[in-house]
């Protein structure tokens, strides 16, 4: 039985996603062009079998929010404002949302995520590089 007041992994995915103006292939290829940043999320043994969005910046889940954080000591040089648009990937776009969602926890407020992860990417034509 599960603990009072817990919840499920489907009800925290739909409160992350219920927060986010999720983005469709096409929508985060023009985000990008007007300087979006897109996040690959993925690690590296799935990057190496499916292959990479060129241009997107390579961030692992278990360090996004220290990398991102304008407050961070870990931050990378280019995310120092909270105006930042981000637009988060995973391979299939589950762990995108809810990274998104920590990233608005932040006060990121335009991070979002790419609804279908690199799969959607790919299946939509949209560049990538050979698995």
């Amino acid at each position: 039985m599960a603990p009072t007041g817990s919840k499920s992994i489907a009800e925290i995915l739909e409160e992350a996603r219920a927060r986010l103006v999720r983005l469709g292939p096409a929508e985060t290829d023009a985000a990008i062009r007007d300087g979006a940043i897109l996040i690959d999320i993925r690690p590296a043994a799935q990057r190496a079998e499916h292959g990479e969005i060129p241009g997107a910046v390579i961030i692992e889940r278990n360090v996004l929010e220290w990398r991102l954080d304008p407050r961070s000591d870990a931050r990378l040089p280019f995310a120092d404002d909270y105006d930042l648009q981000v637009i988060i990937t995973c391979q299939e776009g589950y762990t995108s949302s809810l990274a998104a969602a920590s990233l608005q926890d932040l006060g990121l407020h335009r991070a979002t995520d790419l609804a279908g992860g690199f799969r959607a990417w790919r299946e939509a034509g949209l560049p990538t590089t050979t698995a």
